[in-house]
């Protein structure tokens, strides 16, 4: 009987109208909070193709690439993980993401609450396919102009100081890890998700970020228009804008 009585009392008025200012309250902060941006173009440059990987962990998305161009552009990193070949890079809640134990508290707070955003990287010692055995991994070949965007935006996604040194907080929950301070607030239209999308975006995929907000949007859009590739010796990638 008190199950049945729950239902009613959550379409009264006074629940019905603040449902709807959270959502108007969202919408407006999506509007005008989405940081980091995509990156519409860099001063970087590469002069080879590159192979990077999309990592799926079920709840969130990640983004592997080569350390050589990021730790040129970050080499607080290059001191941090010394000649580890690969990083793996995620953007999340600083609270849930660097949580011991995740509590229905910190869910809520984080989806329903703008909250401040935190770099997650991960040495990666071999290729993401061989080293994340038991997630989905795609493979993507990124040509020159694409890497060096998604270098850049993920460069951007570091909060640096005055003196451009980005801030490092806990060390990482596995692995040879460690988090950083993030650029931009993260909450229900600005995920994890949304945050490899925007990366993929910046390398010109013909990707909408708007409603990539789950880790299968993302691996099932790569899926769908056969983006994983496993050789850069060819050319443009397939399903890049032109």
């Amino acid at each position: 009987m008190h199950g049945c009585l729950l239902i009613p009392k959550m379409l009264e008025p006074k629940y019905i109208m603040r449902l709807i200012v959270i959502l108007i309250s969202l919408l407006s902060i999506s509007a005008c909070s989405t940081k980091p941006h995509v990156v519409k173009s860099t001063d970087i440059h590469v002069s080879s193709p590159k192979k990077v990987y999309i990592v799926s962990h079920g709840w969130h998305t990640g983004i592997v690439v080569p350390t050589e161009t990021i730790q040129k552009q970050l080499p607080q990193l290059k001191k941090r993980f010394k000649n580890t070949p690969f990083i793996e890079f995620g953007w999340g809640d600083e609270g849930f993401y660097q949580a011991e134990e995740i509590t229905s508290g910190l869910t809520v707070r984080a989806i329903f609450w703008p909250t401040e955003a935190v770099i997650y990287a991960v040495a990666v010692p071999e290729p993401a396919e061989a080293y994340f055995t038991n997630n989905q991994v795609e493979a993507l070949c990124l040509q020159d102009r694409q890497y060096s965007k998604l270098i850049s935006f993920i460069e951007n996604s570091f909060y640096k100081d005055s003196d451009g040194y980005i801030t490092v907080l806990k060390n990482g929950k596995y692995g040879n890890s460690q988090f950083y301070k993030g650029v931009g607030e993260y909450y229900l239209m600005n995920t994890s998700n949304k945050w490899t999308a925007k990366g993929l975006s910046s390398a010109d995929m013909d990707i909408s970020t708007t409603f990539k907000l789950t880790a299968d949007s993302i691996m099932d859009y790569l899926s769908e228009h056969k983006q994983a590739l496993t050789n850069c010796s060819s050319g443009r990638t397939k399903g890049a804008r032109r």
